[in-house]
């Protein structure tokens, strides 16, 4: 069989232009993928840099930035690695410590008051989720000299516990409760009051069977809050203070000369700064993943 011809198409003899799919012009089309591709280049410049800078000496850096390495050397890791004030080990070790302190608490801290957040009426949960938000639209620099002036009056402050306590007070757990109040919305409820009725604590059902539900959504919140931990400058810098402690984040300023800068040992520190939060989120890519999607049409 033929196709039905129209009426303007009988009269002039001329076929109808097939029209674009989605109605989108070429011209469009081409200005969105050279967008994108322009907007990807911007944030994989930094990294490219990073990493080609990271294996060339400083007449290479200095003379090119943006070229391949050509011989590429490992000199500029070792010299980081080999520096006498030991930036690389003790900026390293204390930034693990702290992720690591700060996310034992904000994990199980907004888990359960998460799952005790769903066991309330929903106007309820409205309110205290609008005041959560708060302490992640709030710029950080706005609450710091608060928060320095509570940790003096505890006498905490220059001291790991504070900054780690700080984090914890931050918009960080805002983020945890906001992630683990979504995926809950997945969880059956009967789960729970099947448990409630066998004779389980609220505590218990909290540990053994939410928490083993909750694991994607715990991937993307120690995905994101160590990132942003690791990365955080402004409060190991203030609350810390250059004379009591660094992280890598303020070893990386403290390496930068007051007259002069060694870029290819900087890169070289910088590279190896990036190697474990790169090396934890592989490890958890799968769980991180699935914490973003999961509960998502709920």
């Amino acid at each position: 069989m033929t196709a039905p011809t129209s009426t303007w198409q009988r009269r002039t003899g001329k076929p109808i232009a097939p029209v674009p799919d989605g109605g989108r012009r070429p011209w469009a089309a081409r200005g969105h993928l050279a967008a994108v591709a322009l907007l990807t280049l911007a944030f994989v410049s930094p990294i490219y840099l990073t990493i080609v800078n990271a294996f060339k000496t400083q007449d290479q850096i200095i003379r090119n930035p943006s070229a391949p390495p050509a011989p590429p050397t490992t000199q500029n890791l070792s010299d980081a690695l080999a520096r006498s004030d030991k930036i690389i080990q003790i900026g390293l070790t204390n930034s693990a410590v702290t992720v690591v302190a700060s996310l034992l608490l904000v994990i199980p801290l907004g888990a359960a008051f998460s799952f005790w957040l769903t066991r309330k009426p929903a106007r309820f949960r409205r309110i205290i989720l609008a005041v959560f938000a708060a302490g992640l639209m709030i710029p950080p620099a706005v609450v710091l000299l608060p928060t320095i002036r509570i940790l003096t009056f505890l006498h905490l402050d220059h001291t790991y516990a504070g900054l780690i306590l700080a984090n914890v007070g931050g918009g960080y757990l805002s983020f945890a409760v906001f992630v683990y109040s979504g995926f809950l919305r997945s969880v059956p409820r009967e789960i729970v009051e099947a448990a409630a009725m066998d004779g389980a604590g609220m505590l218990r059902i909290w540990w053994t069977i939410v928490m083993p539900l909750l694991r994607p959504a715990t991937a993307t919140v120690a995905i994101f809050l160590s990132l942003w931990i690791w990365n955080d400058f402004m409060n190991p810098q203030f609350i810390l203070g250059p004379l009591h402690g660094q992280t890598i984040t303020t070893g990386l300023y403290l390496s930068l000369g007051q007259y002069s800068t060694n870029y290819a040992q900087l890169f070289g520190v910088m590279f190896l700064a990036a190697v474990i939060p790169v090396a934890g989120y592989l490890a958890v890519q799968k769980q991180f993943i699935a914490g973003l999607t999961t509960g998502a049409t709920k």
